[in-house]
């Protein structure tokens, strides 16, 4: 019998052997046949096999004993006596290294990266012992990969030498196989089972392995083919050592065999000619050829229709072969291909294809665990699905909500359940509100455990134990990590009340919850309290129905008049006409208070917009005095000029001098008046005399008519209807109404477009675009956000505010958007399509916009938006501190903080030489935005000067005396201070 199992292993192994006898023979891989998809990926395979014959052949070239004078054992060494100092320096740099790495993941164990790197190091110094402590620990966080599992397998099978050792690598061999589903791993798993056939049982420990792996992998179109083969090739081997010796008549018993194993190759290629795989007709071929009796019309017949179904494969693969990595829209199309089929171990292995490549996508995994849960509903298959998910992806809480759902749904320990709600706990979720679903998932199942039928129960304690600590863990550790609350609405603890005056009959603790949750600052919500009102309503009594809405009364602030009525029903019901005199007096009063507060509000904000008004006003005046005055002393300064060219004409001038040039007033043929001289013959005190000022008003007019003359653009508001308005062009558009034509065109007949643009002439970046017709308005609208030279256009009905105040524009969204991130710290020269690259490894960009000033010019700021929340977390995860152009950049979940607007009342107690503060944008004045004041004035408007040695300074902000109002400066005083040494 021990030859029979050395023979079986002298035939194996099968593949190798088989391309190595076919390349001797100077024949080509039979693999390598065939064209199109088939004929590459055989190409592959056929060069894989090459490869490896080649390596093994050279490996047993190299295989000399160490004191064979052949193999240079003991050759002399002198010749690397030069390299020997680099190669300690390496070392040594090494063993660094490996140090470092090992520091920082007992810091951060869930550093996949430097996972990697150890590992890469350890295996390459040889340390094996640290090796696998270190491959161990990346195992329990994270499923390893194909490649990191072979590389595994391999050294621990060189290492394994006894029965005992060949134990654990089989146990290993089972852990690799639950993590992902590869056919690699699988055909190195029953290959070397082999090797154990000696065994007590081994041949039937082989066939188990192999028929385990056809259930897993043997669907599989591209790669199941490998694996039949090699279980034929198995039973072939096995059907060697059961032939009698030649001349020899076999026993019944042997003949019994023989017919068995025969019927057991028989079957196999049965099976396999029923699946459509690659390469079926060769299979078919063999078949034929090793067949001694005719194929049987069954299998023909399936053989046929396993054809027919390869034919509708065939795109798909091939679809997945030339798409890149992580071909997820190409999976997904599979996928949808396949649940129209509806076979289940065809969808499960379609799924575990996509997730091999794409097991960092989170919906990819929530939509195969929903299918698994809903589907086929097996314990060991749905539970390690959800394992793998949570291992592969711990940041998104979707998926530990559903693992414990499953958990659950099948029956798991108790004590498990607890343990794997920790886990979560630990997973390092990325916002506040995740925590508080994480803890409603547990708290709903520890509800489920309860038999409230009993007063007292250790599941009832464990769950109110459990409510206690939620609302203690998300007040300490939430908040003090997110800087802000994760449950703003007390609904645990709302849940909480519920479930006692529900479930416990226990009002008495219900109130005290709601007391809690009132001081936590929703006493001034009336949903809170009608939410409060309805418990007791529900469970309570009317005594205590009657007190809540009268505290509600008391205390909303956002619709008190709700609130008012409610009471007000409630007494009109139940109450008596004391109750209902009382309720009367309390809403009348509150309510006039609450309209006293209104109108007190709305005059003191038209007293801010009135004063607004009057400080634009006054800023108006100035700019008019401002240029007014620029106005003059120009003329001032032309006149001084005139008067010394006077005199230089009057004294002489001297040889070789040019003569001033002269402007006349006329058409330029020298006939006309001189413009010099009519403005010094009109001066009020004569040539030489000083020119008095324009009025403010002439000085508009003649400044208006030097400008460029633009016509005001007037808006009919009759014909709104027909017009849209369109802004946030780019302020550098050469010809707006031709670009505009053209762009607008396909929506009807363009009327009139009338751009706007400055006093200077430059354009604004809006216009109003009038067609003939209404519907090409409403046409028009759908271009809005369409990008126009690098600027999102926006399109909006033109409509007239002062009519229509409540009509809202286009905003960017100002609160929390978690499928979208925001970028700082760009490089000023980043592009979107740069950017596009760097978000793009981590999910489906369906946008990018780059943050510029009014000039256009980039603020090294971009919003980039995902198609769901999960690929926005784990962008987060892996983006944040990532160096772009030797930028490190910050990236976060898109969450604009709230716009702080000033202090009303402040600014009017600020120093008459401070500028009223503006406010640009969200986020306020930009850096680039630069003072023009003088140093020396905005030093003097500060209240009290800084203090030294004690003493504070004598200015004149620490003076008992009232400031004197400063005196206005003119354009050369504020000159001579900023030159000033």
């Amino acid at each position: 019998m021990e030859d029979s199992y050395a023979f079986v292993l002298v035939c194996l192994p099968w593949k190798i052997r088989r391309q190595r006898y076919r390349r001797r023979a100077g024949q080509p891989p039979r693999l390598a046949k065939r064209g199109g998809l088939r004929g590459e990926l055989h190409k592959m395979a056929a060069a894989g096999a090459e490869a490896a014959v080649v390596a093994e052949e050279e490996d047993e070239k190299k295989r000399l004993p160490e004191d064979d004078p052949e193999s240079g054992g003991d050759s002399d060494d002198e010749g690397d006596s030069d390299s020997s100092g680099d190669g300690e320096d390496e070392e040594k740099e090494n063993e660094a290294e490996i140090q470092r790495l090992e520091e920082q993941l007992s810091i951060n164990a869930f550093d996949y990266n430097c996972h990697l790197d150890l590992i890469k190091l350890l295996r390459q110094e040889g340390e094996l012992i640290k090796l696998r402590r270190a491959r161990q620990k990346m195992s329990e966080l994270f499923p390893l990969t194909e490649e990191i599992w072979l590389d595994w397998l391999k050294d621990e099978i060189k290492m394994a030498s006894e029965s005992s050792e060949r134990e654990k690598v089989y146990e290993l061999f089972e852990r690799a196989v639950k993590d992902y589903i590869c056919p690699e791993i699988w055909l190195e798993y029953a290959q070397y089972s082999i090797g154990g056939i000696g065994q007590e049982g081994g041949i039937e420990k082989v066939r188990s392995i192999f028929e385990r792996a056809l259930t897993a992998v043997g669907l599989h179109v591209t790669k199941g083919t490998a694996l039949w083969e090699a279980y034929r090739e198995f039973e072939n081997a096995i059907l060697e050592t059961a032939q009698p010796a030649p001349g020899s008549v076999p026993s019944p018993e042997q003949q019994q065999m023989l017919c068995s194993q025969l019927e057991k190759i028989h079957t196999l290629f049965r099976r396999q000619l029923g699946i459509p795989l690659l390469d079926m007709e060769a299979s078919y071929a063999e078949y034929e050829e090793w067949s001694e009796e005719p194929i049987p019309e069954t299998v023909i017949k399936n053989y046929k229709k396993a054809l027919q179904q390869l034919e509708k494969y065939k795109p798909y693969e091939e679809a997945l072969l030339s798409a890149e990595t992580p071909k997820l829209a190409e999976y997904q199309a599979y996928i949808d291909f396949e649940m129209k089929a509806g076979d289940p171990a065809r969808i499960q292995l379609i799924y575990e294809r996509a997730l091999a490549e794409n097991c960092l996508v989170p919906d990819l995994w929530a939509r195969y665990n929903q299918y698994l849960d809903r589907q086929l509903k097996v314990k060991e298959l749905v539970l390690s699905a959800h394992d793998r998910a949570v291992r592969n992806c711990p940041w998104t809480v979707g998926l530990w909500i559903r693992y414990l759902l499953a958990m659950e749904r099948h029956r798991v320990d108790h004590g498990i359940i607890s343990e794997m709600f920790e886990k979560a706990l630990n997973a390092g979720f990325i916002q506040a509100t995740d925590y508080v679903e994480i803890w409603q998932a547990y708290l709903d199942y520890l509800r489920r455990r309860v038999d409230f039928t009993q007063d007292s129960s250790k599941e009832l304690e464990e769950l109110r134990s459990a409510f206690a600590r939620a609302v203690e863990y998300l007040k300490q550790e939430v908040e003090e990590r997110f800087s802000e609350s994760g449950d703003p609405s007390c609904t645990i603890m709302q849940n909480w009340a519920r479930v006692e005056a529900r479930l416990c009959n226990n009002m008495q603790k219900a109130r005290e919850l709601w007391d809690n949750i009132m001081t936590k600052g929703n006493a001034k919500y009336a949903n809170m309290w009608l939410e409060y009102y309805n418990l007791e309503r529900a469970h309570g009594d009317t005594q205590h129905c009657r007190k809540a809405l009268h505290r509600a009364v008391q205390c909303t602030s956002d619709y008190p008049e709700h609130v008012c009525e409610v009471l007000l029903t409630l007494e009109r019901i139940e109450g008596t006409l004391e109750d209902w005199d009382a309720a009367v007096q309390k809403t009348e009063n509150r309510l006039a208070r609450v309209n006293e507060q209104r109108a007190k509000a709305a005059e003191k904000e038209a007293a801010l917009a009135k004063q607004e008004e009057e400080k634009a006003e006054q800023r108006k005046q100035a700019r008019a005095e401002k240029k007014a005055s620029k106005k003059a002393k120009k003329n001032r300064t032309g006149d001084k000029r005139k008067a010394d060219d006077d005199d230089e004409s009057e004294w002489g001038q001297e040889e070789g001098a040019e003569q001033p040039s002269k402007r006349h007033k006329g058409d330029g043929d020298g006939d006309g008046v001189l413009l010099e001289d009519m403005e010094v013959e009109t001066g009020l005190f004569g040539r030489s005399g000083p020119e008095k000022p324009d009025h403010p008003a002439n000085q508009k007019e003649k400044a208006s008519t030097s400008r460029k003359d633009i016509p005001k653009v007037l808006h009919d508001s009759s014909k709104d209807n027909v017009t849209v308005f369109v802004s946030n062009l780019s302020y550098n558009m050469a010809d707006p109404e031709v670009k505009l034509k053209e762009l607008f065109e396909s929506c009807g007949e363009v009327a009139e477009i009338r751009p706007v643009f400055s006093n200077k002439g430059a354009f604004r970046g809006y216009c109003y675009v009038e067609f003939k017709e209404e519907k090409s308005a409403h046409q028009a609208l759908g271009l809005d956000r369409k990008v126009v030279e690098g600027r999102p256009m926006f399109v909006s009905p033109c409509v007239d505010k002062n009519k229509n105040p409540n009509f809202k524009v286009f905003r960017y969204s100002t609160t929390l958007e978690k499928h979208k991130l925001f970028i700082s710290g760009l490089p000023f020269s980043c592009t979107k399509e740069e950017l596009e690259d760097v978000c793009k490894a981590h999910g489906n960009v369906k946008d990018i916009r780059l943050v510029t000033n009014r000039a256009g010019k980039p603020k090294g700021l971009a919003y980039v938006e995902y198609e769901n929340e999960a690929q926005a977390s784990q962008a987060v995860l892996k983006m944040d501190g990532l160096t772009v152009k030797e930028h490190v950049i910050k990236v976060a979940i898109s969450n604009p903080p709230l716009r702080k607007v000033p202090d009303k009342t402040e600014a009017g107690k600020a120093s008459p030489f401070a500028v009223p503060r503006q406010v640009y944008g969200a986020r306020g004045k930009g850096r680039t935005q630069l003072s023009m004041m003088p140093r020396a004035l905005q030093r003097q408007s500060n209240p009290v000067a800084k203090a030294e040695n004690g003493m504070v300074q004598n200015s004149p902000a620490t003076s008992s005396e009232p400031p004197e109002e400063p005196k206005k400066m003119s354009n050369a005083d504020f000159a001579k201070m900023l030159l000033k040494k």
